[in-house]
């Protein structure tokens, strides 16, 4: 790939200084305009983390004005964001947001129009794609190895709200648009979404605010899905986590557990962090010898969010830039989760189940 030059919009995002970290670390990218509306934090950041960095400013205009930036990374608060994608996208630019785009499926699929009518790429920070042990997981089920769908199980447990900070725009809706669902589940919605090659139609799910702290989105939720299949899925996710610490990148402050099931086998990973193995049973034919088998990974170390495979994802989205390919998540997933979680929302506020 050609060297390229990029801007990073938005410093005070959970994830701004990891999605800088991963603009020096891939080599493709040649120098990096920082932008956002607080002068005093442009200059720490230039001083912490100008490795780069070719500018910096709180103009958005002259940013996006500059003809050599190729692409934006857009780390925004959920309600700010959408207006501000859309000026990126009619300026020519290719952008890749944070997720979830906007607070609603509505928000987000109006910035996916906005770049198909411009013939700009839009992306979606779910690298957990480009994680080996995902991959592999979908090529199992691509091969057949365990059979038609029959159910999928999720467990996503982080650490408590009272050590995330809960006076943070995380955990008001009218700035996030959503809690739990919409900031950490949707990873692993658009995760099984990915391996399965499925569609979810259907959510019937209760959530709920439990933590004690003064926010008003969810912090738990059990979520019952039904796929085009056929299928089945279960998905319960929460803050609730009471020895595991603090930290918005603390490794070890989750629980998480995702099994998918077929006719002929299933695929279970669970684990603290980063899933390092996944294990897998299947009567197909071709596994007679064998039907037992568990991967093991070690993954190669890097400052990138999302470690080494966070510089594969966005180098990905650099090469469709350049015209090669689409990226490994586009607008359009983000749409697809986006409406699983608001039919998730509407479930739980009327009682029913809500078809998509």
């Amino acid at each position: 790939m050609q060297e390229v030059h990029a801007a990073l919009l938005g410093l005070s995002h959970p994830h701004a200084l990891a999605h800088l970290r991963t603009l020096q670390a891939v080599p493709e990218v040649a120098s990096i305009t920082l932008w956002d509306n607080d002068e005093a934090l442009l200059r720490s950041t230039l001083e912490d983390q100008g490795e780069k960095v070719s500018a910096s400013t709180t103009d958005l205009a002259a940013v996006l004005a500059e003809e050599q930036i190729l692409f934006v990374v857009a780390a925004l608060r959920n309600d700010l964001g959408p207006p501000i994608f859309t000026r990126a996208l009619e300026a020519g630019k290719h952008v890749i947001t944070d997720k979830p785009i906007g607070k609603t499926a509505v928000e987000s699929a109006e910035v996916a129009a906005v770049a198909k009518r411009e013939g700009r790429k839009l992306g979606v920070f779910y690298q957990n794609r480009a994680l080996p042990p995902i991959q592999d997981a979908r090529r199992i089920v691509e091969q057949g190895l365990i059979g038609e769908l029959v159910s999928v199980e999720m467990r996503m447990v982080t650490t408590q709200v009272q050590v995330r900070d809960p006076s943070h725009w995380l955990f008001n809706m009218d700035k996030a648009g959503g809690g739990i669902l919409s900031w950490l589940g949707c990873h692993y919605i658009d995760q099984i979404l990915n391996i399965t090659q499925d569609e979810i139609v259907s959510v019937s799910a209760q959530v709920a605010t439990r933590s004690g702290e003064d926010i008003d989105v969810e912090d738990v939720a059990a979520v019952s899905l039904g796929f085009a299949s056929g299928a089945v899925g279960t998905f319960h996710a929460g803050y609730m986590l009471a020895m595991s610490g603090g930290g918005y990148h603390n490794v070890g402050g989750y629980d998480t557990y995702v099994s998918v099931n077929g006719r002929l086998g299933r695929i279970t990973y669970s684990s603290n962090g980063t899933p390092t193995s996944i294990q897998v049973e299947s009567t197909h034919p071709s596994w007679a010898s064998a039907p037992r088998r568990t991967f093991d990974y070690t993954f190669g170390d890097s400052p990138a969010y999302g470690g080494a495979s966070g510089e594969t994802f966005l180098r990905a989205f650099i090469s469709a830039c350049q015209g090669n390919g689409e990226p490994l998540t586009t607008g359009e997933d983000a749409v697809r989760v986006a409406k699983v979680v608001d039919a998730a929302y509407e479930s739980s506020r009327s009682g029913r189940r809500v078809e998509i």
